[in-house]
């Protein structure tokens, strides 16, 4: 695949998940974020102000995960939590799938969650994204998500959150494309550490990745164009 570093770069939501974060990881999230010019600071709710000051006037946007990392709480919970980050300055939201009420199979309850997040994102023109969590998850509970994600319209559906027992692979990424095609875009999370796994789920049609390797990946890539 022929790739810029810069349109590599754009791929990447720049992640910081880990509960015992402190100001000075965020600043080099954001730091890194501003030098390689990534799509997007990938943090939980709580420092969402804190990054939108480090990237005041830079075009990296900043994410909020929400009902992170197990989707264990409500959908007023999840509606709040969301329009607090919104408020707070997030440009993008990553919810988290009521897994239990997936395999319960109480669709409409999950399909409720969805709008009602979709919708405060749609409103207050922010990106909205969907965890499933496809790990935990078997084949038919993927293609019901991907079924209902086509109904609601979220702007984006994600294989993980990086907390489970497994991340993005190649048969759940084909799996979301056969079901959603260009309908909704589809961001690949969990376990993407080298370039060639990055390019692979390029190559694939995902059009974001969550990494905390963002910057090692692009510096390999910039590597092998050198050795070129």
């Amino acid at each position: 695949m022929k790739i810029t570093p810069k349109e590599l770069a754009g791929y990447f939501d720049h992640t910081q998940l880990k509960a015992y974060a402190v100001r000075a990881d965020f600043e080099k999230l954001c730091r890194e974020s501003r030098e390689y010019a990534f799509r997007m600071v990938a943090i939980n709710p709580a420092p969402v102000a804190l990054c939108r000051e480090l990237l005041s006037g830079s075009n990296v946007h900043v994410g909020a995960a929400i009902g992170f990392p197990l989707g264990q709480t409500t959908i007023n919970d999840k509606t709040n939590e969301t329009k607090e980050a919104i408020r707070n300055g997030a440009d993008e939201i990553d919810y988290v799938v009521n897994l239990t009420e997936l395999k319960e199979k109480n669709y409409g309850y999950v399909e409720r969650e969805m709008a009602s997040i979709v919708e405060v994102c749609r409103k207050a023109g922010v990106i909205s994204k969907v965890i499933f969590e496809n790990c935990y998850l078997t084949d038919q509970e993927k293609e019901a998500l991907c079924r209902i994600a086509l109904e609601v319209r979220p702007d984006f559906i994600k294989t993980s959150t990086g907390f489970g027992s497994g991340g993005a692979t190649a048969a759940d990424i084909m799996l979301m494309k056969r079901m959603v095609g260009d309908a909704v875009k589809i961001k690949a999370a969990g376990g993407i550490r080298t370039l060639d796994t990055a390019l692979e789920m390029i190559g694939m049609g995902v059009s974001r990745i969550g990494s905390t390797a963002s910057v090692s990946i692009v510096e390999e890539l910039k590597a092998r164009q050198r050795g070129s």
